[in-house]
């Protein structure tokens, strides 16, 4: 006995290339996952036209993924806590390839509803497994870049789904064909997650890991989150209720207030994830070399609040605005994810993650449905683009309050209750 526990003390860490090669095969479940939830967006025209649904029923297929995500995604963060992230991952990956296969299944409102109500119950906590699994491997280390390219790999998903009108274009004739090729991309949820158990379970006979707490978790310990976290969950969900939303009104809106083809609104949506894909590990690297992750955030926070308005008053080409945007899009996402493993502690992070997506998911379903409402309200279609306009006013003035939360996170991390935000890097990082 003795001889077996000095044989697992004096086991080594993990080399650098098993870490990455763990972090490639788990994001190939975040890559399936994302080509999911953008497969509506590029097919929302279609929709009207063949099923005959409104934008208020195009928002709802989004923002029902969102709804469950309220209550669920807490849950699901206190499930990876209490089972660990392999079994996790795998539960969760199931539930978004179910998801994607009910979608399909029946053009009525209902049934596609119920699809994605499916899909959200799985997505979002699969992300935050993922999310958890990535901060067990890469703390200390090179902990922003792993997100980004994290993130990266998720989001080829999103702009091979944002651009299937181009490399699938015959599949949009008929509203079916594209959900059936998502439930194609779904199987990589499942695939993803099972070759992550296998290469982890090998991992833990030869090396040694950092320790996964599967212990009891304890309702009060969500209330004991510092300051600096509920900052973080406030700017996440101000930033990506002006970010997601839009995307899903975002070709039709170019389409019709611009006069752009399905193809090419479909590329200009996808370019925030084309930016994300090549920049999002780019800002990490930096974030892991000098710190200052508020400040940065500040800054990615405050480009979001002219792009809409320019889109919506200008005839600046749409080039110029998507483009800042996607600057923004890289660079909240690969700086405020890895703060919260700095501000809480490794057996909470399930929890924290869990947590604060679900809040997200608050204003993901509540702006998906607030911006169709008011598309609708104002009629806003090809023969009344200036219908349109409300909704942007709406995305600006997010940016505006996701900058008044980044600046109270920047002061709270510059002053004596500081976690390090500002001044952790690789070369600060124990290990």
């Amino acid at each position: 006995m003795a001889d077996v526990m000095v044989a697992a003390i004096e086991r080594p860490a993990p080399p650098k290339w098993y870490r990455w090669t763990v972090l490639v095969i788990i994001s190939l479940a975040m890559f399936g996952n994302y080509y999911v939830y953008d497969s509506i967006s590029p097919l929302a025209d279609v929709l009207k036209a063949q099923l005959g649904f409104s934008d208020a029923n195009i928002g709802l297929l989004n923002a029902i993924y969102s709804i469950p995500n309220v209550f669920m995604v807490l849950l699901g963060g206190l499930i990876i806590d209490r089972i660990g992230t392999r079994k996790a991952t795998l539960l969760f990956g199931v539930l978004c390839f179910v998801g994607a296969a009910v979608t399909v299944a029946s053009g009525t409102l209902a049934v596609m509803a119920s699809g994605r109500l499916i899909f959200g119950l799985g997505a979002e906590s699969l992300i935050v497994a993922v999310t958890t699994a990535i901060a067990k491997w890469f703390r200390g280390k090179e902990l922003s870049f792993a997100f980004g390219m994290n993130l990266t790999i998720a989001r080829l998903g999103s702009f091979a789904a944002l651009n299937a009108p181009s490399w699938a274009a015959g599949a949009y004739a008929n509203w079916q064909t594209p959900l059936l090729i998502s439930v194609a991309m779904a199987t990589f949820c499942i695939t993803g997650a099972v070759f992550y158990w296998l290469i982890e379970s090998r991992a833990e006979r030869q090396y040694t890991l950092a320790a996964e707490s599967t212990d009891k978790v304890v309702w009060r310990d969500l209330f004991r989150f510092g300051v600096s976290y509920w900052y973080v969950v406030a700017l996440c969900i101000t930033f990506y209720s002006a970010i997601f939303p839009f995307q899903t009104f975002a070709v039709k809106f170019f389409i019709e207030a611009h006069g752009a083809s399905r193809e090419f609104g479909g590329f200009l949506s996808s370019l925030l994830t084309l930016f994300a894909m090549i920049c999002t590990p780019l800002f990490g690297l930096l974030v892991d070399r000098v710190g200052k992750r508020s400040l940065f955030m500040m800054f990615g926070s405050l480009l979001l609040v002219p792009v809409y308005l320019v889109m919506a008053y200008t005839s600046v080409p749409l080039l110029v605005p998507m483009a800042v945007m996607g600057i923004a899009f890289s660079l909240i996402p690969a700086v405020m994810w890895p703060s919260v493993a700095y501000i809480v502690d490794q057996s909470k992070l399930g929890t924290a993650y869990g947590l604060m997506t679900m809040i997200q998911n608050i204003g993901l379903a509540g702006f998906n449905l607030l911006i169709g409402w008011s598309n609708d309200h104002w009629q806003a279609s090809a023969g009344n683009p200036t219908g349109y306009r409300p909704g942007m006013w709406m995305f600006s003035m997010l940016g505006l309050v996701a900058l008044f939360f980044a600046f109270l996170l920047r002061r709270r991390e510059t002053g004596p209750h500081a976690h390090g935000l500002e001044t952790i890097t690789v070369a600060s990082s124990p290990g």
